[in-house]
């Protein structure tokens, strides 16, 4: 730890000085570039920084224990006793620091939702879920912007495509791809029976140009009649896309919008998100499996959370979390447990570089 501490020190000062070269100061693209970095590599200096000093007092205490007036002595055990917790506290401070940064966590995402077992109470459930997310993302002060649809006359989502852009959405969002279970009464449902439906969720990172090739000659692209809800045409021009890449298999369709082009660039946006995904998965594939269980796998096919409305309870089966405040987690208030989340994982990543080390 301590040299890779000191390499981050050495690389901080480094990028101070460029701060100050006027050539860096002359290109704007250059000095955003250093003085991210320079921010980013910050926390980890001061508290090194703290740590340094802590240690500097821990030695002069322990000098002062072989120190001839008694006073001295005890004064002396009463300074380490607070000074050793703190030592300890920073240093799993600094490992946490020291960790690798996800560089997908800075981007925006698309979020999909898909009604699974349950019918017309599961499409009705994806659109619960929808909301939720949009309302977590009105709190964050994120924007969200409906790809593609598929709803029900009864107002579900049998399928759904959003791009929630924003600060770090990524970083949030990431651990929420799987199936979310819900238990609960439906509205049809006429003796009162708690029926159990199932929604999948995935998340995926938001793919520029630069991180996806998409060779054209790859593209499969069919334009058909857009509709909607029961079947009733929307739309009286073949406006809607069907993308195929013939590669990957992938095919994206997106009708939501009158334009043909519209549809085409939000369907280009949801299959570049879709082929990185494909390169993550197998990068993912190539880490050992002990690695990929303590870190997380995000496999969208996984069980990862149950809703129980009539006991307003919200159980994440990867952490053993509850908490009995659902009514208010399904109106937006997701902090509680996006956060315990990232607590969770954040450890789990730090248990394996121990290990790896």
């Amino acid at each position: 730890m301590f040299q890779k501490l000191t390499e981050v020190v050495d690389r901080h000062e480094d990028l101070g000085r460029q701060m100050l070269d006027p050539q860096v100061i002359g290109d704007r693209r250059q000095y955003a570039s250093v003085a991210k970095e320079y921010a980013a590599l910050t926390p980890i200096v001061e508290t090194f920084r703290e740590y340094e000093q802590i240690l500097q007092q821990i030695a002069e205490g322990v000098e002062m224990l072989e120190d001839s007036d008694s006073e001295m002595r005890e004064l002396a055990k009463e300074e380490l006793a607070v000074l050793r917790p703190r030592q300890t506290a920073i240093e799993e401070k600094l490992q946490f620091l020291l960790l690798p940064k996800d560089p997908l966590d800075e981007k925006n995402i698309i979020l999909e939702i898909r009604a699974g077992t349950g019918g017309d109470e599961a499409a009705l459930f994806g659109a619960d879920l929808f909301r939720m997310y949009s309302r977590f993302a009105e709190k964050k002060k994120w924007m969200v912007e409906v790809m593609s649809s598929n709803v029900t006359e009864l107002g579900g989502v049998k399928e759904l495509a959003a791009l929630i852009s924003g600060q770090r959405v990524y970083s949030h969002l990431k651990y929420e791809s799987g199936v979310h279970r819900v238990q609960r009464v439906p509205e049809t449902e006429a003796q009162g029976r708690i029926h159990t439906s199932a929604v999948t969720v995935a998340i995926l990172a938001e793919a520029e140009e630069v991180d996806v090739e998409v060779v054209e000659s790859d593209l499969k692209i069919d334009t058909y009649r857009a509709s909607g809800a029961g079947g009733q045409h929307v739309n009286v021009t073949d406006s809607a896309i069907r993308i195929t890449h013939i590669p990957s298999g992938l095919v994206v369709t997106c009708q939501d919008e009158r334009s043909q082009h519209k549809n085409r660039a939000k369907a280009m946006k949801i299959l570049r998100a879709k082929l990185l995904e494909q390169e993550i998965e197998q990068q993912a594939r190539e880490q050992s499996e002990n690695r990929r269980a303590q870190v997380g796998s995000g496999d969208r096919s996984e069980r990862i959370r149950t809703y129980n409305f009539p006991q307003n309870r919200l159980t994440d089966h990867r952490i053993g979390l509850t908490l009995y405040k659902l009514d208010l987690i399904v109106e937006g208030d997701m902090g509680g447990v996006i956060s315990s989340l990232q607590t969770y994982f954040q450890a789990e990543s730090l248990k394996a570089q121990r290990t790896d080390d």
